[in-house]
């Protein structure tokens, strides 16, 4: 079937399982986790996917060990500056989804000046899902609705309403990838995921690489997108 991936988001899940099978500390497998994200950020360059969108720091991650937040907000900081200017090198538009407001402000500024360098880049898209989650993202939603509408909304409020004030609203993933071996969607973009296929694979995610990248792709184009219709058979059959 002639078939596009124009939009795929990844749960990036099994770093710290990683680090525990080789009897490591849990943030090497985090650190090695970085070199799996340069690696499909390469792949989705080279397979022009439009855009990426990838699940780096969720708002139930707070809940972690306070010494493992803190390491991972280091190598947030520490990402950031090394990888910068080669994302704006490589033409890539860079964005965060999620309150950023809870970070600190030196990591808060350093997320405003990767979004304000490549913010005229034409390349792939980009998305950091940053203290993210997807009922927050639901909430701020009608949240912003009503504070711009306010008296004059209009009951009563569709899901148009509701998608016009979401993260990435005009643009939902075509195909989620989870790693780890875990089947859910652990809160992540609960409403964009709608009709997105999904691919689980037991592979962790330091070992993600191009090849399981294209399993997963394989998987995407051997599917048939219904969004809740039926399908004609005969056509289906006459594209394969």
């Amino acid at each position: 079937m002639n078939k596009k991936i124009n939009h795929i988001s990844i749960i990036m899940d099994g770093n710290g399982r990683w680090a525990v099978e080789r009897g490591l500390v849990r943030s090497l497998g985090h650190r090695a986790g970085i070199k799996s994200v340069q690696t499909i950020i390469d792949a989705a360059l080279v397979r022009q996917i439009d855009t990426l969108t990838l699940f780096a720091f969720s708002s139930e991650n707070w809940n972690r060990p306070n010494d493992e937040i803190t390491i991972l907000m280091s190598l947030f900081n520490e990402s950031i500056t090394k990888y910068m200017h080669e994302l704006n090198k490589n033409n890539i538009k860079v964005e965060f989804i999620g309150d950023i407001e809870r970070f600190n402000s030196t990591l808060r500024e350093k997320i405003h000046k990767l979004i304000t360098l490549t913010q005229n880049n034409t390349g792939l898209n980009l998305n950091f899902a940053v203290n993210y989650g997807g009922k927050w993202d639901i909430a701020n939603a009608v949240n912003s609705l009503i504070r711009e509408k306010g008296h004059n909304i209009n009951y009563p409020i569709t899901e148009k309403d509701i998608d016009d004030y979401l993260t990435l609203s005009n643009n939902p993933p075509d195909l989620l990838i989870r790693t780890g071996g875990d089947h859910r969607l652990s809160n992540f973009m609960l409403w964009q995921h709608a009709y997105t296929e999904l691919y689980f694979t037991d592979c962790l995610w330091p070992n993600f690489n191009e090849v399981e990248f294209d399993k997963a792709i394989k998987y995407f184009l051997n599917t048939t997108r219904k969004f809740g219709g039926l399908v004609n058979i005969d056509d289906y059959k006459s594209n394969v």
